[in-house]
């Protein structure tokens, strides 16, 4: 049996740890990550192993040689451009002229390999897959078995709408030589995005085998820090080096040890390290080879790297420091920040919590580093939201942040044109002007369009011809929160790929950089509202909707809708009342004060005999009708009321989320059309609408648009707002919210897919599943720790059966042991 060992990683997500080393070198427990995986290849009968290598591989060479003081034989396969996982494995294939096994080089794990070469061998497969469960399965590829442990189904980093199980692909894989016969040498090729899928295409027997043990993909500095923590507590099955002086002290050779030193286990203290006197060493701390902790310093749940300087009264709480790091004196290294090699903290210095050091700087006597050196400071993984980026004001998103995440905005637009606008209230004002100076750092050409709401930034996205954009307003929904909306060369919400870019550009806080001479001025574009205004009455007959004499009652902010509102009524001849009882410059009304008054307001429109009533939020996104009979059209009720205009006026189809009501199917019959059902995710929704139909973008997204929009259908037809909203039939649709850790959701929506009869589930966004009387859709929320239970049947009480009847089947599978 031969292995490989992929170790060509470059851990861009560990930086600073591997700025100067390959991932695999990474040191755990005092050596090399990669060292590990040896050691279990040994122990399971293998010696022969071939090593891929593409980043820094002389590190890696020079460390392990011929593999002989690992009592293996190692030979080496360099890429010189990157290949993909099984186009790295093609590049030795000379090597495998046998059965083989494939395993990452950065993973730490203990798991029964000889267990999955013997249920390999056993079922006759071409490809067999080690799979573990895991809590939270967006950053790996998620997979489900059939009968007998053939896969049937896998997706690569999903997203929480996605996620149909907690079963996970860990890299580690036993494959017969045949299968790399697929692809050429040379071929960029990965196995799970494309040699596993054309197996499956091709009828080939690939199995998935779950193995109980540890597995950590250390792929985040949160992830190398707790496996440094289950190493020390036992967690894993591993040799730590040195010898236990007693019960959870594990000590190298020649540690000195001054009197009054107190060491609280597991700890581990590397060879040739000296703890001076009175100096404290907490639990789940690892302190590396020839480290000087001075006396009186005070170490956490903290990581030494080699050669390391603690100085008198220094604090380390939860921090990393790389190889000949220099805490000086009384200074201090908080949790979560990583120092990188050679960097020196002089006296009294503090890098406070989650900062990143790169590798040889220095922070002066007193100072507080707050902000990561080079480049800003040290994001979560995931920093998307549902629209953009939120926060609160000037503490989560402060101007700081927000031209941090320009930067990296602008990094993925290659100097192209960048619309930049806010909306009325002065802190998105305060905080475009960070954007900009974020994006010009780049290079990217910014045209400023003032304030104003987002519609009409999408509006000038597209009549300017930029590569994108970026919109600040404060929320409707939350008070004091405010969000950064990316938009892309159609005006619509980025892709989730290109929010993985930014992210990862954020996480290595890797931005481009351009030189002086090619920063460029902002360039303004102060007739936008004036453009985007006469937009939308180019969508409007005028004289029929003058003809029509409609008198509206509304309710909105003047602040954020006095430029739009006003002028539209009078061009299309509208007698406008704004009941909105608040005009508050400093702060967007929310939508919960809409709420509110909403049964005043309809209660209004019928006594005075209005043609209707609306109310539209500050940011002119969201839209709620009220019609001449005093009913209120919002939420489903007006995605039915805009797929019966697009039926009328369009002709279809229709393109509504999966949570919309089967009405709408019913309308699509009547009118001899059809509906196209997408994920919930605004940024799947709108590309599905954009590329289909761009008015339905109007009427979903742009509240004035589809406000003249469907007023202009009612004049053209001599009929009212009510008879229209009759042509819809009723619809019962009930929704609920149950709290679920964000560790529980893979295994409840698996859980819920192994019960159902997979013949009446719809896996397109979440697990929706299909009843005789209706349906009901369980869908894990990507922001919050919920999963969210829709039903729609024939009457309100079946539908709230159906809700209930989810509900506990979620809760019987948290509250059931796994």
């Amino acid at each position: 049996m031969k292995a490989i060992i992929m170790a060509g990683g470059e851990g861009s997500r560990l930086r600073p740890l591997t700025c100067n080393r390959p991932k695999p070198m990474v040191p755990v427990l005092n050596r090399p990550v990669m060292s590990y995986c040896i050691d279990l290849l040994k122990k399971h009968g293998i010696t022969e192993i071939g090593v891929t290598l593409q980043y820094l591989p002389e590190a890696i060479k020079e460390h392990f040689g011929d593999g002989s003081e690992y009592g293996v034989r190692l030979h080496y396969f360099v890429e010189n451009t990157p290949l993909g996982t099984a186009g790295s494995v093609k590049n030795a294939g000379e090597f495998l002229d046998r059965t083989f096994l494939v395993i990452s080089g950065d993973a730490l794990t203990d798991l029964d390999l000889s267990k999955a070469i013997e249920i390999h061998r056993s079922q006759g497969a071409a490809g067999t897959l080690v799979l573990t469960r895991v809590e939270c399965p967006l950053e790996y590829g998620v997979v489900i078995t059939g009968g007998g442990g053939r896969i049937i189904r896998f997706l690569e980093k999903p997203g929480w709408g996605e996620v149909f199980s907690d079963t996970v692909n860990t890299g580690i894989y036993v494959l017969e030589p045949d299968v790399l016969n697929y692809f050429t040498a040379g071929q960029e090729f990965d196995f799970s995005k494309d040699l596993f899928p054309l197996l499956m295409r091709e009828n080939r027997p690939l199995f998935g085998v779950v193995l109980s043990g540890y597995w950590c993909d250390i792929g985040n500095l949160q992830q190398y820090l707790q496996a440094q923590y289950d190493g020390l507590a036992g967690k894993v099955r591993l040799e730590i080096p040195g010898r236990e002086i007693e019960p959870g002290v594990w000590v190298g050779e020649q540690v000195a040890l001054d009197s009054g030193v107190t060491v609280k286990g597991p700890v581990l203290i590397g060879n040739h390290s000296h703890i001076g006197s009175g100096a404290t060493l907490e639990p789940f701390t690892v302190v590396g080879d020839g480290c000087f902790i001075q006396p009186g310093a005070s170490v956490k749940r903290s990581i030494l790297w080699e050669r390391v300087f603690v100085g008198r009264n220094a604090a380390l709480r939860g921090a990393v420091l790389c190889s000949r790091v220099q805490v000086q004196a009384d200074a201090g290294v908080y949790e979560g920040a990583v120092v990188g090699d050679g960097s020196v903290i002089k006296e009294g210095g503090t890098i406070k919590p989650e900062v990143k050091v790169w590798p040889h700087k220095l922070v002066e006597s007193g100072a507080t580093v707050s902000e990561s050196l080079i480049w800003g400071t040290r994001l979560s993984k995931s920093v998307f939201g549902a629209q953009g980026i939120s926060g609160l004001v000037n503490v989560e998103i402060t101007p700081e942040f927000a031209g941090r995440v320009a930067a990296a905005y602008g990094s993925t637009l290659n100097g192209g044109r960048v619309a930049v606008s806010c909306d009325a209230f002065p802190p998105s004002a305060m905080l475009k002007q960070a954007v900009v100076a974020g994006l010009q750092s780049t290079g990217a050409r910014v045209s400023i369009l003032g304030r104003g709401i987002l519609p009409m930034h999408r509006f000038g996205v597209r009549a300017l011809e930029c590569a994108g954009g970026m919109h600040v307003q404060l929320s409707t929904r939350k008070p004091d929160v405010v969000t950064l909306v990316f938009t892309n060369s159609n005006g619509a919400n980025i892709s989730r790929a290109q929010e993985r870019k930014i992210e990862n550009l954020l996480a290595r806080e890797d931005f481009v950089r351009t030189k002086p001479g090619r920063i460029c001025d902002p360039e303004y574009a102060p007739a936008m509202p004036e453009a985007y205004l006469q937009s939308l009455l180019r969508e409007a007959d005028r004289q029929a909707l003058r003809n029509a004499g409609f008198s509206l009652l509304l309710a909105y902010d003047e602040a954020s809708l006095s430029a739009y509102v006003p002028p539209l009524a009078r061009e299309l001849g509208l007698t406008v009342e704004n009941v909105n009882g608040i005009q508050d410059t400093a702060r967007a009304r929310s939508w919960s004060e809409y709420q509110e008054i909403l049964p005043l307001l309809a209660a209004a429109v019928t006594k005075q005999k209005a043609g209707g009533g609306a109310v539209l939020d500050a940011n002119g996104e969201y839209l709620i009708l009220i019609d001449d009979r005093g009913r209120v059209i919002q939420d489903d009720l007006l995605t039915a009321l805009i797929a019966l205009y697009v039926f009328k006026t369009r002709g279809g189809p229709v393109i509504v989320p999966v949570t919309a009501p089967r009405v709408i199917d019913a309308l699509a019959d009547r009118y001899r059309s059809r509906v196209v059902r997408t994920k919930t995710a605004p940024q799947e929704y709108v590309q599905e609408v954009l590329r289909r139909d761009i008015t339905q973008f109007f009427l979903h997204f742009d509240a004035l648009s589809a406000l003249v929009r469907i007023l202009n259908l009612v004049a053209e037809r001599g009929t009212t707002l009510s008879r229209l909203v009759d042509e819809i039939p009723d619809f019962y649709l009930t929704k609920r919210e149950i709290p679920v850790s964000w560790q529980a959701k893979g295994r409840v929506i698996r859980k819920l897919i192994e019960e159902e009869d997979k013949g009446e589930l719809e896996l397109l966004d979440g697990v929706k599943v299909f009843h005789r009387e209706g349906w009901a859709l369980v869908l894990p929320d990507p922001e919050k720790p919920v999963c969210r239970v829709y039903s729609e049947a024939a009457s309100m009480e079946v539908a709230e059966e159906l809700t209930n009847m989810y509900v506990d089947k979620i809760n019987q599978i948290l509250a059931a042991p796994e």
